[in-house]
């Protein structure tokens, strides 16, 4: 035998709720506008910066007017790492802080180092090829590294627009690295005054940089 419990009806009427709108004032909303420059100030000074691609030597890999954001830790923080070179260690540390080396491949943002270049200390993007100590040539097209050519395989078109705006066919290739790392680069034609160089020795704590677009690129072919 069973035996049930009476219960009282529960009221489904919601409880009253105070709600008090409250207007922020003018020291609370200047502080939390100073809040959020406090952190975009240390994102961009010590994490990131955000960059606009200008020019198409890295087609296809990055387009004109692609909008990036670069690591600044990446490879060890220099004086290039802050907001107008403004290395807090001022004269008493020249080098890098937690630095690391690059690695072939890596597609890096650095100032433009020839002080004979009308872009001295502008920033440029490109691919590392050569580390210190590597020897590095162009033959008909060719990567040559170290005697050794770098395999390169033909892959479908590239179709894009061109500086002026018509769209055209590029060829691309697929290049793979000693180390099996792989990426697209375009040939806009034969022959071209950067498919044959000399050989050129990548000297201790320089790296031999080119752009992805092969024949519309500044790099350090043109060293």
């Amino acid at each position: 035998m069973s035996s049930a419990t009476k219960r009282s009806p529960v009221s489904t009427k919601p409880a009253a709720s105070a709600k008090i709108n409250r207007e922020e004032t003018p020291f609370e909303a200047l502080a939390s506008i100073c809040s959020v420059l406090v952190v975009g100030l240390f994102i961009l000074t010590f994490l990131a910066q955000n960059y606009v691609i200008p020019s198409g030597s890295m087609e296809n890999t990055l387009l004109v007017g692609d909008y990036l954001f670069v690591e600044k830790f990446a490879y060890g923080y220099s004086r290039n790492s802050f907001p107008f070179r403004g290395w807090p260690l001022g004269d008493f540390f020249h080098g890098r802080l937690f630095g690391r080396d690059p690695e072939r491949g890596d597609v890096i943002v650095f100032k433009m180092p020839n002080p004979n270049s009308p872009d001295y200390n502008q920033d440029f993007i490109k691919r590392i090829i050569g580390l210190p100590g590597d020897r590095v040539q162009m033959i008909n097209g060719q990567i040559y590294l170290n005697g050794k050519a770098i395999p390169k395989e033909r892959v479908a078109d590239y179709v894009g627009p061109d500086e002026f705006g018509m769209v055209r066919n590029v060829q691309r290739y697929k290049e793979t690295l000693p180390s099996g790392r792989s990426y697209y680069v375009l040939d806009l034609g034969p022959n071209s005054n950067e498919d044959n160089t000399p050989v050129f020795t990548v000297p201790a704590g320089h790296y031999f940089m080119m752009g992805d677009n092969r024949d519309n690129s500044d790099d350090s072919r043109m060293e």
